[in-house]
């Protein structure tokens, strides 16, 4: 959808940012409340916003781990696991990092996404949220994050990319969901659509008359 659509809306819904005022969740075949992010969390739905909410000055490590770091018996945090840790995700989406010492300033825009990913995948996400995930990025970054989702998608993980940029989704997408004005206006297979049908759509939404 384009701006105003009702994207991010919908996503603080599933997140539990915001109440839902109507309608009903459903999530994994059966009808959930989602109240907080906790309960989302609970879930196993994952939301990584446009900013990412990473630590620039802090390392790779600590930022995926940050607020459940692993401690050691006398309570000391173990960074040896923290950083085994970190380095086995991150190539478990393709993502092959130097050190997980390195600082998250130190990183591509795209880099930056594979951890905010991997950050959420450590919560064992079983949907993952992006929000505008290619947003500000460079062609070749872009790239990167669409091959972190076909990577999730072999393990299983699903995910929602919201976006209004479809040529950057499409080739990596299996359904697509259009929204205008708050409302759902197309809900199609990728086979039965082109990206043209969905820039139409998006561009110029059926009136309600």
């Amino acid at each position: 959808g384009d701006n105003g659509a009702g994207k991010s809306t919908l996503i603080k819904v599933l997140s539990g940012y915001h109440l839902a005022d109507k309608g009903e969740i459903c999530f994994e075949g059966k009808r959930v409340n989602i109240t907080s992010s906790l309960d989302a969390r609970r879930l196993g739905i994952e939301t990584v916003y446009q900013e990412q909410a990473l630590a620039p000055n802090m390392s790779i490590s600590r930022n995926i781990f940050m607020g459940r770091e692993p401690a050691k018996p006398l309570g000391f945090m173990d960074k040896k696991s923290m950083d085994r840790g970190s380095m086995e995700a991150l190539e478990s989406i393709g993502l092959h990092l130097r050190s997980p010492d390195a600082l998250i300033a130190t990183l591509s825009g795209g880099e930056r996404q594979g951890v905010a990913i991997v950050r959420a995948l450590h919560f064992k996400a079983k949907l993952v949220i992006l929000d505008e995930p290619t947003i500000a990025l460079s062609v070749k970054e872009a790239q990167e994050v669409l091959d972190f989702i076909k990577q999730l998608k072999k393990e299983g993980i699903s995910v929602i990319f919201i976006t209004h940029n479809l040529y950057h989704v499409f080739p990596s997408a299996d359904r697509f969901v259009v929204l205008a004005r708050g409302e759902k206006i197309a809900d199609v297979e990728k086979k039965d659509t082109s990206v043209d049908e969905l820039v139409e759509l998006i561009v110029k939404p059926p009136s309600h008359n």
